[in-house]
């Protein structure tokens, strides 16, 4: 069988020789020329005069070595391509070369010596590639790579590192480095299950989360890890598979976050927002409860102050007497009451001075030893040298004498009750203004509470004693208090472990006056008959004040407002003294006695209030009396703003 014919053009037609001639000059992507014995070029295809910008008629002849860098040049390249490539029969590399107009481009450049028949060089061929592109492509590509080893090498808040399929350490961060302490030197080549816990290792959690990245495509949890030195830090760790373009996986990437810091302040805010949403509920309950005093406390005033005058005006029968005294012994029980919703609402009538625990305390032990009775052993634990507090003296000791008896409730069969203090420094913790408090703490042996208890503690009306046995407004009050202090109360407790509570009470500064020796009440001082505005908007309270005015034997008007009482001031240039609710609509007492004293400056005033929340802009004048009150203590203020105007 014969090989079919060649078909009959004209390049079937040409000769070997000019075939070749024809292919060399038909390629543009090369340059292909050739080289006398001399590095001349003798010959230039189209390749070459569009890589390096030259006709022919401007480079036959010249010497090959124009086309090099002038540092190559002075090196003696060109000379050295050509003796390799006569005496090793080849020569290639790549470098840089220069064009007509003096840019350079990127050369892969190949020599080979062209041999006559006895063997000898009679020149050169030489081939020569742009690769400009590919080079700028792979010196991206380097770039890249070197600046994302940087990235990761200059990350140090996080670990990153990779694994291979077994888990081995395959490189090693600045960031790994500094969250598990480990050098790379001590790693790499390691199974990286040894930042795992004992525990976590038997469970086979680092074979799980390799298994759940190739399955999943990634695996993400927080979880405890372990440092070189051993100690223990919370880590967020996410892994990822590393895949070759068939789909295989040939490695993992592992990002690891120290988040110890994050947990611990999330768990902080937490807190903050549960003690926020208690604060916010203790206060809505507070809202009420104080309206609800204010008003109880009008009710109790007109009751007291009614009984008192009916006593005195009651023929002398023991048995009519007895009755006056018990409805007034139970009228003086519901103000208590009173003073414990308010103590709660923050709105009682606080008089704090610089308080000396141990010596409070020492002072209140005979109270305590028969409120607890035998089987309870008291014991204190008060340094001597403890900076005094800032607080209401006799508030503290109602609040520690609840404590107590709450305390002798828990223990039943007896028990040992603790009380001890010791100074603090607080920072900013959201809940204590920053500064020296002293922390008081009564500990008790008892049976303890649960948790729901616990949580319900300080809210008002609250107990878990029987009917009759409690208010529910112990703790509440003792809340209130160094809430009111500027201090704070907070409990700890567990079932058959006993209670804490601690009482945070700020440290008395220079200019706070220290506690005196209680004093008897003084008799009500005689004075002159006065001609007194009494001023208020519940019709009973006004009645009764009235009544208690005139019987001190003073004459009285009585006004139902603030307005009209200022009219009254107005038209009565003979009104001695002003005696005022403070509550009231539209006006209230402070804004009445602050315009009163445009009108008539020097005119005394006692201001009535249930509550402790008055403006600090009321004149020197102006004495505050506690509500309810009774004929004395009335009597005591009139004398008091009757000195001070």
């Amino acid at each position: 069988m014969t090989s079919p014919a060649i078909p009959s053009t004209p390049l079937a037609q040409l000769g070997e020789e000019a075939r070749y001639r024809l292919l060399v000059e038909a390629i543009t992507d090369y340059a292909i020329y050739m080289l006398d014995t001399e590095g001349r070029v003798v010959s230039w295809n189209a390749g070459a005069q569009r890589l390096k910008g030259y006709a022919p008629a401007q480079v036959l002849g010249q010497d090959f070595s124009r086309f090099y860098t002038e540092a190559d040049r002075l090196a003696g390249l060109p000379a050295r391509a050509l003796v390799t490539a006569a005496t090793q029969g080849r020569f290639e590399s790549e470098g840089w070369r220069l064009r007509r107009d003096g840019s350079r481009f990127w050369a892969l450049v190949v020599i080979e010596p062209i041999r006559g028949e006895d063997g000898s060089v009679i020149g050169y061929a030489k081939v020569t590639r742009d690769l400009s592109e590919r080079r700028a492509a792979e010196e991206s590509l380097r770039r890249s790579e070197a600046q994302f080893r940087m990235l990761v090498q200059g990350v140090t808040d996080y670990a990153i590192y990779m694994l291979d399929t077994e888990g081995l350490i395959a490189s090693w961060n600045a960031g790994a480095q500094r969250i598990k302490g480990y050098s790379a030197a001590e790693v790499v080549g390691t199974h990286f299950s040894r930042f795992y816990r004992p525990d976590d290792r038997v469970r086979g959690e680092p074979a799980n989360a390799l298994a759940t990245a190739v399955r999943d495509g990634r695996f993400e949890a927080e979880a405890w890890r372990v440092r070189k030195d051993g100690s223990e830090f919370r880590a967020h760790v996410v892994i990822d598979p590393i895949r070759d373009d068939a789909g295989r996986t040939i490695g993992f990437a592992k990002v690891t976050r120290d988040v110890t810091e994050k947990r611990a302040a999330q768990r902080a805010l937490e807190q903050a927002r549960e003690a926020l949403f208690q604060s916010q509920k203790l206060d809505a309950i507070g809202q009420l409860t104080g309206g609800v005093a204010h008003d109880f406390n009008n009710l109790l005033m007109v009751v007291m102050s009614s009984l008192s005058l009916a006593k005195r005006r009651l023929p002398d029968d023991p048995k009519l007497v007895q009755m006056i005294d018990n409805a007034l012994d139970g009228a003086r029980r519901g103000a208590a009451l009173t003073q414990r919703m308010l103590a709660f609402a923050r709105r009682q009538d606080l008089q704090p001075t610089a308080v000396h625990l141990p010596t409070l305390v020492d002072g209140m032990a005979e109270l305590l030893a028969r409120s607890l009775g035998s089987g309870v052993q008291v014991l204190t634990e008060l340094p001597p040298g403890l900076r005094a507090v800032r607080v209401d003296a006799n508030q503290l000791e109602l609040a520690l004498l609840n404590l107590a008896v709450n305390a002798r409730d828990a223990m039943p069969d007896g028990g040992r009750l603790l009380l001890q203090a010791h100074e603090e420094d607080v920072a900013i913790d959201g809940l204590l203004a920053p500064g020296r408090y002293v922390r008081l703490a009564v500990v008790d042996s008892g049976s303890g509470m649960d948790a729901a208890t616990l949580a319900r503690a300080t809210e008002p009306f609250f107990t878990t004693k029987g009917a009759g046995k409690g208010t529910g407004l112990g703790l509440a009050m003792v809340h209130g208090l160094a809430a009111q202090s500027g201090g704070r109360f907070t409990l700890q407790s567990q079932p058959g472990q006993g209670t804490t509570a601690t009482l945070w009470l700020p440290v008395a500064v220079e200019g706070d006056v220290a506690q005196g020796p209680a004093h008897e009440a003084a008799a009500p001082a005689a004075t002159r008959p006065l001609r007194v505005l009494a001023v208020d908007d519940d019709a009973l309270v006004l009645a009764n004040t009235a009544a208690l005015l005139e019987e001190l034997g003073h004459t009285v008007l009585q006004a139902g407002s603030a307005e009209e009482a200022l009219r009254m001031l107005g038209d009565d240039p003979r009104i001695d003294l002003l005696v005022s609710d403070h509550v009231m609509p539209r006006m209230t007492g402070a804004q009445l006695v602050a315009a009163a004293q445009q009108v008539r400056p020097q005119l005394p005033v006692v201001l009535a209030t249930g509550y402790a929340e008055l403006p600090a802009s009321l004149p020197f004048s102006a004495v505050r009396l506690a509500k309810p009150f009774d004929q004395a203590e009335l009597a005591q203020a009139i004398v008091r703003a009757l000195a001070a105007g």
